[in-house]
């Protein structure tokens, strides 16, 4: 996959990233990350810094919720399965033996 340069702007900063992703992808994860801080320092955190760190571990904080989440999903999931592929054994007939 080609590797695009993609200009944003973070804190009145403009930034370059290197990615492999599509530009409009990065700008809106850029948008995302900047409307979270500005949500923090309309509550009251004036240092843009402390912001953005706030920021980054609470986006963190979502994504490996949603990990465990889904890590728990997956085994419900699975346990289901099993435990209907049991039920489906002990109600199937056994498979005539040749002999």
């Amino acid at each position: 996959m080609a590797v695009d340069l993609v200009e944003i702007s973070l804190l009145g900063q403009r930034l370059t990233v290197r990615t492999e992703a599509p530009p409009e992808w990065v700008r809106r994860l850029a948008a995302y990350v900047e409307e979270r801080v500005n949500t923090l320092r309309t509550s009251g955190v004036k240092d843009p810094m402390a912001a953005l760190t706030l920021a980054a571990l609470d986006i963190t904080d979502e994504l490996f919720r949603m990990r465990e989440d889904t890590a728990r999903q997956e085994g419900d999931v699975g346990a289901r399965i099993s435990a209907l592929v049991e039920i489906l054994d002990r109600l199937a007939p056994e498979p005539p033996r040749r002999g």
